[in-house]
Parts: structure tokens; C-alpha cells; sequence
């Protein structure tokens, strides 16, 4: 099994390219792979309750659904533990599934091998 890190830092801002992280992170898991998709910036809206609720861009099944997807099919959903707080985003604020993480998680990760590919 591959390791996939997948980097999104887009939202409401480019619905598009959130969209799409998603549904490459749910392709990735479809086909076997072990894929973490890290949020960074803005992109760590997505993992907030309700924020992609209506989301949906042109083409693409609605935000929301390929989030729950991704993390009901057991993709590893991180979330910057720095971009948060700027944002005054609690844990309390998560989808289930999201975890906050440091820049040292996403470091041993790529040190341990992960391909990565960003939005």
C-alpha cells in the first residue's frame, strides 16, 4: 500500500479545488492506498461542522459528501494545529474524524515516504 499526503488549503474561497482534493483523496482511497489529506490555511474550514454544508461546485458531487466520504472510508483527515488558531477554531468545532496535528506530523510523514500533492 502506498502513502498519500494530499494538501488543501482552499474552502468557500475556491470550492472547485476543495472539491477536487477530495474527490483525488477518495480515488486514492478507492484504489487501496493509505491517504491523509492535511488542511492547511483556509482549507481547514472544510473540517469545521456545517461549513461545507451547500458547498458544491460545477461538476462535483457537494463538498460536504466527499468529506464524509473520505473519512468514512478511512482516510486520515489532519488538521493544522497553527492555521486553527488565528481562525479561533476548537476541537470542539471538528468533524468527527479530523485531528489536529502539528507541522511535525505532516514532516514524518513526507521524511516516511508520502506522496504529496496540493490544491
Amino acid at each position: 500500500m502506498g502513502k498519500v499526503m494530499l494538501h488543501n488549503t482552499r474552502g468557500k474561497d475556491d470550492v472547485e479545488r476543495a472539491s477536487l482534493a477530495f474527490v483525488v483523496a477518495n480515488a486514492g482511497l478507492t484504489a487501496g492506498q493509505d491517504v491523509t489529506m492535511l488542511l492547511t490555511v483556509d482549507g481547514v474550514w472544510c473540517a469545521t461542522r456545517g461549513y461545507a454544508a451547500g458547498l458544491q461546485a460545477n461538476g462535483f458531487a457537494p463538498l460536504e459528501e466527499l468529506i464524509q466520504k473520505f473519512v468514512d472510508n478511512g482516510g486520515q483527515l489532519w488538521v493544522c494545529g497553527a492555521c486553527v488558531k488565528p481562525r479561533n477554531i476548537g476541537p470542539e468545532q471538528l468533524v468527527p474524524g479530523a485531528q489536529l496535528v502539528g507541522a511535525a506530523a505532516a514532516v514524518e510523514a513526507l521524511v516516511n515516504g508520502a506522496q504529496t500533492l496540493s490544491w
